[in-house]
């Protein structure tokens, strides 16, 4: 009997036919558990469609910070003029313009609040961008587990001495050493966010863990690859990117 996989599956920000292809190549079964790391949202072109899937099919998925944007811009159900503002800045208007009547958008409001910021799965913590190396699980709030970047990333030690932290959020082809379509991994964390809607990547990534496989897709041309994840991983020293966010604080 095949053993049920976890798989895991990067930031889509919208691609929905580049999520479908990836989708076939899986193959996912019913037994299989499927994870998202949130931004399912904005940017690419069929966001709508990309919600109905995810919803239709159950499928879990941590709240990414596009997501937190868009709750921010209708608060209990109403519209934050300023909030609103940010979130159609942020590549919000393409989610907006994927639905036939904008306003079936609302309709999804309580779904987005359901979503948790992230999923404790024993061996693995999901969250979308990382957590605060300083700061007690209980004490961060969405500002961390949404938003944050250099200060999780350039952690000496890892978070948790007995989980691996999966993320999105960062496109790894910005981490120093990395080429588009690459997973990054340091310090008991592993980012699988190569970049979907970016024209340098076009990667959508999902991860099959339970096998050891990545497979991927590129959105804006016909290419799919499959590969073990540990070709596919780059590893990133943690002095890397040290000295990287040293420099970018000078600026």
């Amino acid at each position: 009997m095949t053993e049920a996989r976890r798989i895991f599956i990067g930031d889509v920000h919208g691609h929905f036919d580049g999520l479908m292809r990836l989708m076939e190549a899986i193959a996912p079964t019913s037994e299989d558990q499927v994870y998202f790391v949130g931004d399912l949202i904005d940017r690419g072109p069929k966001s709508a469609q990309v919600i109905d899937f995810v919803k239709q099919h159950h499928y879990s998925c941590v709240l990414g910070n596009h997501e937190q944007l868009l709750l921010e811009a209708f608060p209990e159900g109403k519209v934050s003029n300023a909030g609103l503002g940010v979130w159609l800045q942020s590549g919000g208007q393409t989610t907006v313009n994927s639905f036939h009547n904008p306003e079936h958008l609302l309709q999804h409001l309580d779904w987005f609040q359901s979503l948790p910021p992230y999923l404790d799965l024993g061996d693995i913590w999901l969250v979308h961008a990382g957590l605060h190396p300083h700061m007690p699980v209980e004490q961060q709030t969405l500002q961390e587990f949404c938003w944050i970047r250099e200060e999780f990333h350039t952690i000496a030690t890892p978070y948790f001495p007995d989980k691996l932290v999966i993320t999105g959020h960062t496109i790894t082809f910005t981490l120093p050493g990395i080429r588009p379509g690459y997973l990054a991994q340091g310090q008991g964390w592993l980012d699988i966010d190569t970049g979907a809607y970016h024209p340098k990547s076009g990667w959508l990534t999902a991860l099959d863990f339970t096998n050891q496989k990545v497979y991927q897709v590129n959105v804006f041309q016909r290419q799919a690859r499959t590969m073990t994840l540990q070709d596919a991983i780059v590893p990133v020293a943690p002095e890397q990117l040290m000295a990287r966010r040293k420099l970018l604080l000078q600026l």
